[in-house]
């Protein structure tokens, strides 16, 4: 008997873990992105709902935020910053906070519409960049060009996807110009019993290792010093990029095709994969799922 969206939101409500369960009821060994989204998607909300009801934990988000900008600071000067799985973009709004200087072009793509939707709402509470974009996007195909940020982050974005790693890291470095910062689930880095915990979720690991594999440069592994959760430490793996195209200025392209798409009447058409992608309350849809062929858009 499949599992309807009722049955999953009572669930959740109940305060059940949504991707084991899902995991449990399809045999998946793994999180999919279908399982990711569902998750990700019931919980949009409760992160700035937690926020909101304790000022402890607001204080803790901006330490571990700020901690994550001194990484990036690292990097040099930031012309242009992507959040991949950028959430309810309570970690950006500190991140960009705690930079030297607030990078002219700031992008942040997650796999759920409605959690996107609570970050411009949260950005523009908190005094986020108003030049910021968000977009509906999956890790798996990004929408953009080679080469399209300076620095390219993750925050706990890879962590469902367990078993994924390589998949998601060649995405993510193929973006870059420069830097690719993951900062996700330390697992080499903590106890046995945090490991069995994150094995339990279907987190990833070794992130290091299947960079090296993938043939990265790999600038150094280790714990961040501002956990946000003591059960879920964050370590950041640093990669640089032999730089390159680091003038370019980020445009959205189509996800499955890598061409150039531009915004038509409440679309963003690409001409020569002929693929329409929707915009929803002014968030672009840009999943290959969301693509209408339409060849005669522009007749």
């Amino acid at each position: 008997m499949s599992l309807t969206p009722k049955d999953l939101k009572a669930a959740f409500e109940r305060g059940e873990n949504i991707s084991a369960l899902l995991r449990n009821h399809t045999g998946s060994e793994t999180n999919s992105e279908d399982i990711i989204q569902t998750s990700y998607d019931l919980q949009a909300g409760s992160y700035v709902a937690m926020l909101e009801k304790d000022p402890q934990l607001d204080v803790g988000l901006t330490a571990h935020a700020h901690s994550v900008a001194r990484q990036l600071a690292e990097c040099g000067k930031i012309g242009s910053l992507l959040e991949a799985g950028v959430g309810e973009g309570t970690t950006l709004i500190g991140v960009v906070e705690g930079l030297p200087e607030v990078p002219a072009i700031v992008h942040g793509i997650d796999i759920s519409w409605s959690r996107l939707k609570v970050a411009r709402k949260w950005f523009q509470k908190h005094g986020g960049p108003a030049h910021a974009e968000f977009a509906v996007a999956s890790i798996t195909h990004l929408p953009y060009a080679d080469n399209s940020f300076d620095v390219v982050l993750t925050n706990h974005a890879i962590e469902p996807n367990g078993g994924r790693e390589k998949e998601l890291l060649a995405e993510l470095y193929r973006v870059c110009s420069r830097y690719l910062i993951v900062c996700e689930p330390a697992y080499e880095l903590t106890t046995p019993e945090i490991q069995r915990r994150m094995d339990s979720h279907g987190y990833c690991r070794d992130l290091p290792r299947h960079a090296r594999e993938l043939g990265m440069n790999v600038l150094k592994h280790e714990a961040l010093k501002d956990n946000l959760l003591a059960h879920n430490p964050t370590a950041v793996t640093a990669i640089a990029k032999i730089p390159q195209n680091q003038d370019a200025i980020p445009q959205f392209v189509c996800p499955a095709y890598h061409t150039p798409a531009r915004l038509i009447d409440g679309f963003y058409y690409s001409e020569e994969s002929m693929r329409a992608y929707p915009v929803l309350q002014g968030i672009p849809c840009l999943k290959k799922e969301h693509a209408i062929i339409a060849s005669k858009f522009t007749d």
